[in-house]
């Protein structure tokens, strides 16, 4: 009987995300499992009773084996998603360049057939109509004959449709949602598949979960907070004091607990990761009051955790985090710091000038 694969075993993930839960950091939860290989087996020791520097040695070598043929599946996933990624771009820009030379031909046949259609050309003049094509008329009488026939209307056409105010409006609101469908259709994809709740959060969702970074001040423990994750709401605030909850709140869909975490990065974020009960469908925030909504239309099927993403994305994210926190601290948000640091060196070459009394927006 073959051994068992073991490196995308899933049955125990309930188990490590409740030790991750409870050590809240990655250092912590390794140094939990050594501990317990160093005091509950023989990981360490030599075998055959031999030297112990040679057993620690040869601990460390296995390790450094397990750690690199998972590195080596994680290289090899990502790969294998930027290859699918680039396919799929590929395939959209050969459908977009089809769609635009289609599009180039369309308009090349129209504008033929507008040509077509303008070789006759009825005029009406003082003396009456004047009929010019390229082929004379061959009598005076099939002149008069061709202008009494596009004078008369056909019997069969059906009469035209008054014009209305309503018909009017009706246009003018076409075009209107025609507009408003266009420029959302130019919008950006959202960062990270997600987006900022004002005050609150910076939030990124990849299908099977939900990423949720709080701002919190400088030094915060586990210990001083107050988070309540359940199926269908959630809560976040602070054990010692009675203030507010920061974030109580219905979730916009419902969730899986058991597989739901929090943990508290630099000392300054909390991190919450909500593992989502229905892993096919987009968010389109994590409150259900959450305001603005993301378009779900625009979202991107790729990896959104802020370790996963793109330095530029990843950049972007964490100068929105800066920005929230620098908004609850009652502190300039990084644009309007480097507002204020020019109009300092522009106050500092001009000593001459009194700004004492200047009202700087």
């Amino acid at each position: 009987m073959s051994r068992p694969d073991y490196t995308n075993d899933d049955r125990f993930d309930g188990l490590f995300l409740q030790i991750a839960h409870q050590t809240q950091g990655i250092e912590p939860l390794l140094d939990t499992l050594f501990s317990f290989l160093r005091r509950k087996s023989d990981f360490f020791s030599p075998p055959g009773g031999g030297d112990i520097e040679k057993g620690s040695e040869a601990a460390i070598a296995k390790v450094n084996e397990v750690v690199k043929k998972h590195a080596d599946i994680y290289l090899a996933g990502k790969r294998k998603e930027e290859e699918e990624r680039l396919k799929k771009l590929r395939l959209k820009q050969k459908r977009e360049a089809e769609a635009e030379a289609k599009k180039k031909k369309a308009a090349a046949a129209a504008a033929e057939k507008s040509k077509e259609g303008n070789d006759g050309v009825i005029e009406m003049g003082d003396d009456g109509f004047d009929i010019s094509s390229d082929e004379p008329a061959s009598t005076p009488a099939a002149a008069k004959a061709a202008a009494a026939a596009v004078s008369e209307p056909k019997a069969d056409a059906p009469p035209a449709a008054p014009k209305t105010e309503q018909n009017e409006n009706d246009g003018k609101d076409d075009d209107k949602q025609e507009e408003e469908e266009e420029e959302e259709d130019n919008s950006p994809p959202p960062i990270g598949n997600g987006g900022t709740i004002d005050g609150k959060y910076v939030w990124t969702q990849t299908l099977q979960e939900l990423t949720i970074n709080v701002p919190l001040p400088e030094n915060t423990r586990g210990r001083d907070l107050n988070v309540i994750i359940s199926k269908k709401h959630l809560k976040i605030g602070f054990a010692k004091t009675k203030q507010e909850f920061i974030v109580n709140d219905d979730l916009t869909k419902p969730i899986i607990v058991d597989d739901s975490l929090w943990t508290i990065e630099d000392g300054n974020r909390l991190v919450l990761t909500l593992q989502k009960s229905n892993q096919m469908e987009w968010w389109d925030a994590p409150c259900q009051t959450d305001e603005p909504k993301i378009n779900i239309q625009k979202v991107q099927p790729e990896n959104s955790n802020l370790s996963d993403l793109d330095g530029e994305t990843r950049q972007t994210v964490e100068k929105m985090m800066f920005d929230q926190r620098q908004k609850a601290l009652g502190l300039p948000t990084a644009d309007e710091q480097k507002k204020l640091d020019i109009l300092e060196k522009f106050k500092a070459s001009h000593p001459e000038m009194d700004f004492s009394n200047a009202k700087i927006n």
